[in-house]
């Protein structure tokens, strides 16, 4: 499987508590993997031309399982631009998200 996924967590400022709940889910699943440069998790602050921004998160192909549980949809593959890393396979610690 070659699909990416994407879920849009809404305004940045209120993101926090859905984005936990993701990323305890990922460790659970994934957090014991040796396969972290396949299953990952990233976001992106995206506006879209409103005033303000969306935390948007990209699920990996190999991370669809998760995706598919909290609802995420299909996409292409994201540009790398502006792309920052929140966790990866086999990690127990997430990435600083603050820009």
């Amino acid at each position: 499987m070659n699909t990416w996924f994407t879920k849009n967590l809404g305004d940045a400022m209120l993101a926090d508590e859905e984005l936990e709940s993701i990323k305890s889910r990922f460790l659970t699943a994934y957090g014991q993997s040796d396969a972290s440069d396949e299953i990952a998790l990233f976001y992106r602050h995206e506006s879209g031309g409103k005033l303000h921004c969306d935390y948007v998160l990209y699920f990996t192909p190999a991370a669809h399982a998760l995706a598919q549980a909290v609802g995420a949809a299909p996409c292409g593959k994201p540009a790398a631009t502006d792309l920052g890393l929140v966790i990866e396979a086999g990690k127990t610690q997430t990435y600083d998200q603050s820009e």
